[in-house]
């Protein structure tokens, strides 16, 4: 008797993988965008070019750990990168972050 786990029919193909990770990874990207204060925050620091946490935190009237959350997800995301200088973190957008999302099939569909 074969083991059910055995043979071409019973594998995840690499190709299939990749694009369910893709699939994943679109959706954090979706959902890292999916609120209105990360977009404003994403306008700021494209406009920008850098800006410093201590910046994006004066232009809104939230707690200090509720914009490191947001800054959080857009970098958990691979929206934007940080580095630290001093006590200050500065940010920028990452060139071509959106060109994953952009390339997806199912966004193609609805342009």
């Amino acid at each position: 008797m074969q083991a059910a786990t055995s043979g071409p029919a019973h594998r995840i193909s690499r190709r299939r993988f990749k694009k369910a990770r893709n699939h994943d990874q679109v959706a954090q990207v979706l959902k890292a965008l999916g609120d209105g204060t990360r977009l404003a925050i994403m306008q700021m620091i494209g406009e920008a070019g850098e800006l410093c946490s201590c910046d994006i935190e004066r232009h809104f009237s939230l707690s200090q750990p509720t914009i490191s959350h947001h800054l959080k997800l857009l970098r958990s995301a691979g929206l934007i990168e940080g580095e630290r200088r001093g006590t200050w973190i500065y940010y920028r957008v990452i060139t071509g972050a959106l060109d994953t999302v952009t390339a997806h099939p199912v966004l193609a569909q609805v342009r």
